[in-house]
C-alpha cells in the first residue's frame, strides 16, 4: 500500500513547483488542477452539466474558463453548484489514479483547498507549502490576467497559511528553489524509512 501525501498551499505559494519536484524523485503526483483541466477540456465529463448550469460558459465544445470564472465572479451561488458537479468526478480521477499507483512507495495529492473541503482525513500525511505573504502576492499578480480582485477573491476561499501551517505534518518553505528541494527530500526520506510524523 502506498503512503498518501497530501500536498497543499494558498495560491502563488510554490505548491506546482514542489509537485515537480516530488515527481522528479519518482513519486506518482495526482493534480486536482489538471483532473479539473481534463474534465473541462473537450469530450470531458463536465463540459455538458458545467455549460447547462451556466449557459454561455462552453466554446467549441469545452469550458471556457476565463467565461466561467467572469460567471462565477457575478453569481455568488455560482460556486457551490459548480462543487455539486465537479466534486465528485474529480473525486472518481483521484481513485482511479491511486489504484493505478497502490504499489508506489508514496503517492502524492496536490490539493490546492485539502483543508478547506476537509480532505485531509483521507491522507496519512499533509506538507503544506509556504511563502511570506509578499512573495505570495508578488507571484500571484505577476501571473497573465490576474488582478487585485481576482486575487482578493481566490484568497477569501482560502484558509489563511498560519492555520494550514498549524496543521500540516510537514511544511515546505518556497522561498528558495534549494529550501524547498531539501524539505522535501527530507520528507521522503522520513516516510521512506517509517517515520513520518517524527
Amino acid at each position: 500500500m502506498s503512503f498518501v501525501l497530501g500536498l497543499t498551499g494558498g495560491i502563488g505559494m510554490g505548491k506546482s513547483t514542489a509537485a515537480e519536484m516530488f515527481r522528479q524523485l519518482g513519486h506518482p503526483v495526482w493534480d486536482a488542477d489538471d483532473s479539473v483541466h481534463r474534465l473541462y477540456a473537450a469530450g470531458g465529463a463536465a463540459v455538458a452539466p458545467v455549460a447547462a448550469a451556466f449557459p454561455g460558459v462552453a466554446q467549441a465544445g469545452a469550458i471556457d474558463r476565463t467565461a466561467l470564472r467572469k460567471a462565477l465572479a457575478a453569481d455568488p451561488g455560482g460556486f457551490a453548484r459548480l462543487e455539486e458537479i465537479v466534486h465528485p468526478l474529480v473525486a472518481e480521477d483521484r481513485r482511479d489514479f491511486l489504484q493505478r499507483h497502490h504499489a508506489a512507495p508514496i503517492v502524492v495529492l496536490d490539493i490546492p483547498l485539502l483543508y478547506e473541503k476537509g480532505s485531509e482525513g483521507a491522507m496519512d500525511a499533509v506538507a503544506v507549502v509556504s511563502a511570506p505573504a509578499e512573495l505570495q502576492r508578488d507571484r500571484v499578480l505577476a501571473r497573465p490576467g490576474m488582478t487585485e480582485d481576482s486575487f482578493r477573491m481566490i484568497l477569501s476561499r482560502q484558509m489563511p497559511d498560519a492555520e494550514k501551517r498549524k496543521r500540516a505534518d510537514f511544511i515546505i518553505p518556497s522561498i528558495t528553489r534549494q529550501g524547498a528541494q531539501a524539505a522535501i527530500m527530507d520528507i521522503c526520506d522520513r516516510i521512506m524509512a517509517g517515520r513520518p510524523h517524527a
